[in-house]
């Protein structure tokens, strides 16, 4: 009797650690992500919400697209790479640096004209034309396509010259944004993202029309290729909740 009894709680006991052994969750992961300056406030969101959703961390660094492209052709740990532009996320590819057929659009940039001073911006941008400031705040257009954006508009109103040298360019779209926030410059090319919750100062919204498209691409590295973390949070990258933070950041979701 006694045998048995013993025999059958010595069952019950294996069942129960198979049980707490089958019931114990996936050891959760992390990624190394690089993302491009202008998204560092929702990429911040998008990582919380993506390490709440799934346990997995996504670990971020910033910089301008141009830099992070030129370190991770150095061998920099990045596995996932949210860039400002297009183009760095294709030749990453075609150098074999990406992994092809996970490139996609994540979100539309928008450009602004800012400055911290209000009513110094009028909303068509017309203080570009009148003369009179001494310094125009942009990011460098070879590391940053919000650079070129700027660069861009300029041409289009025929104030590049006259701009031209005037300019501070910040080594990101970050740089560019606190030369005008700490008063460096009087107005500023910046993100959208970068002033959607300033409540004062003043600004331009670019039209869409006066620049390229701010197309910011996604792609997984080759050395995330094997990282499940890494293909999880491009997933994430392409759901509703991200697409909602995005949204809320002045982005258009794709």
């Amino acid at each position: 009797m006694r045998r048995g009894l013993q025999a059958v709680l010595t069952a019950v006991a294996a069942l129960a650690l198979a049980l707490a052994a089958f019931a114990r969750p996936v050891v959760a992961a992390e990624t190394q992500v690089a993302v491009a300056a202008n998204f560092a406030e929702p990429a911040k969101a998008i990582a919380a919400a993506f390490a709440a959703d799934t346990g997995h961390k996504a670990v971020l660094s910033f910089g301008s697209s141009g830099q992070l492209y030129a370190q991770t052709a150095r061998g920099a740990p990045y596995e996932v790479f949210l860039s400002a532009d297009a183009d760095r996320p294709r030749k990453a590819e075609q150098e074999g640096l990406g992994v092809p057929g996970t490139r996609f659009t994540y979100a539309v940039g928008r450009l602004v004209l800012y400055s911290k001073t209000p009513g110094l911006v009028d909303p068509q941008g017309a203080v570009l034309r009148k003369g009179g400031l001494s310094r125009v705040a942009i990011a460098d257009p070879v590391a940053a396509p919000y650079g070129v954006a700027a660069v861009r508009t300029m041409q289009k109103l025929g104030v590049y010259n006259a701009l031209k040298p005037k300019m501070v360019m910040g080594i990101s779209i970050a740089q560019a944004y606190q030369f005008v926030s700490t008063g460096a410059a009087e107005v500023g090319f910046v993100a959208l993202a970068q002033v959607v919750d300033e409540p004062g100062g003043s600004r331009w919204i670019v039209p869409a029309a006066d620049h390229p498209p701010i197309d910011q691409q996604a792609i997984l590295l080759s050395a995330g290729r094997k990282n499940p973390a890494a293909a999880a949070f491009l997933k994430y990258l392409r759901g509703p909740k991200a697409a909602a933070i995005i949204q809320r950041y002045g982005y258009e979701a794709k």
